[in-house]
């Protein structure tokens, strides 16, 4: 592995100064140094990459993690001395202001009294990973041994491995996914992990694993978490927006709109508010949450069944039907069912008796019904 990293403390922050190559295959180490200060309590760091020959995306997007984990601390995380090809890449990235490399300088020293850091030691004797676990892996999958045997060593070798999967699974505590459900994914990726190692392939089982249990956890997050089934494309953008508003935060020094977004993203606004509302999608509001009134849910809130409703077409029908009726048939259904009298009123007002009210009200409304009756359905 070529990579070389020293450390050290100046006062108000921590330099960490890095050489070599910063890849899929090295990140890990620098990774998980900068994680052992964050567990220390220690969230201000500036990473020198004066002797850095090159670094990949994959690598980017760690720093870019490492940073906001530092920031959510109340800390920060910038670069120093990122020139050439490093800085090249940085900025094709569009990610040089987010991590500080114009400013870094400030924080940069000669690394005289910087203390190397003991990669094999870290990675084999670290004291998150049990100590030669590649080893022992090694020998569970290469060695002849009895089936009793063989699984007595796979447990033994899980068991010996699930603080550091914890740790990992602690990493995303931030969420609203309770931390047990994190620690048992985190343990079923480590488990894969266990299995699927292959010591041929020369990689270390820590390196091996924690891209493993990571890649569960995300997993997780994409097919558990959205209480509602969004497809796979649009939690892929909604998880490009929420990464391009956190870089654009940086960027402009406020929170980016919704046109800055889409512009950053390549996408029209309405692709962006519509991705941005998926967030609600994660847990969506019980209708028992009170609103802005106290005494006042959700639910609520909520309109009913209107019964009127399915009395429109009729009434509509029927003031056609109405207009069709003789004129004193039309007075005499307004005095009784408008204007609430009874048929002896309406005799005194028309001039007939009640016999005859009484049969053209029986008339008018035989026809009406009909003609309701004939109307298609």
């Amino acid at each position: 592995m070529n990579l070389t990293i020293t450390r050290s403390n100046r006062g108000t922050h921590d330099m960490v100064r890095v050489g070599g190559c910063i890849d899929a295959s090295s990140v890990p180490y620098l990774r998980q140094v900068l994680f052992d200060l964050f567990d220390s309590g220690r969230h201000r760091i500036v990473v020198g990459v004066a002797e850095v020959r090159l670094i990949d995306a994959a690598s980017v997007r760690v720093l870019l993690y490492l940073r906001q984990r530092a920031k959510d601390d109340g800390g920060y995380l910038r670069l120093a001395g990122a020139t050439g090809t490093v800085r090249q890449v940085l900025e094709i990235a569009g990610v040089a202001k987010a991590l500080g490399i114009d400013g870094g300088a400030d924080f940069d020293d000669d690394g005289s009294d910087a203390i190397p850091v003991d990669l094999d030691g870290l990675r084999l004797t670290g004291r998150h990973w049990p100590a030669d676990v590649t080893g022992e892996l090694t020998r569970l999958h290469t060695g002849d041994l009895d089936p009793a045997a063989s699984a007595r060593m796979r447990d033994a070798i899980v068991r010996s491995c699930i603080p550091a999967a914890q740790r990992l699974a602690h990493r995303y505590s931030r969420s609203a996914e309770p931390a047990a459900d994190l620690e048992q994914v985190a343990c079923v990726g480590l488990l894969k992990a266990v299995d699927g190692f292959d010591p041929g392939r020369g990689t270390e089982f820590p390196v091996y694993a924690t891209t493993t249990i990571v890649g569960e956890l995300r997993r997780h997050f994409r097919d558990r978490v959205w209480s509602m089934h969004v497809p796979r494309h649009l939690q892929e953008l909604w998880l490009e927006v929420r990464r391009s508003r956190e870089e654009l935060t940086s960027a402009l020094g406020r929170s980016p709109g919704v046109q800055d977004i889409a512009e950053h993203l390549d996408l029209n606004d309405r692709q962006v508010a519509e991705v941005i509302g998926l967030g609600s999608s994660f847990r969506p509001l019980s209708l028992n949450v009170l609103t802005a009134a106290d005494d006042v849910t959700i639910i609520d809130q909520l309109g009913g069944n209107d019964p009127q409703l399915g009395h429109v077409e009729y009434r509509e029908s029927l003031r056609v039907l109405l207009a069709q009726l003789p004129a004193r048939s039309q007075r005499i259904l307004a005095l009784r069912y408008y204007g609430g009298l009874t048929q002896h009123e309406i005799a005194d007002h028309v001039g007939l008796s009640q016999m005859h009210v009484s049969r053209i009200l029986r008339q008018a409304l035989q026809t009406l019904r009909r003609r309701l009756e004939e109307i298609p359905g």
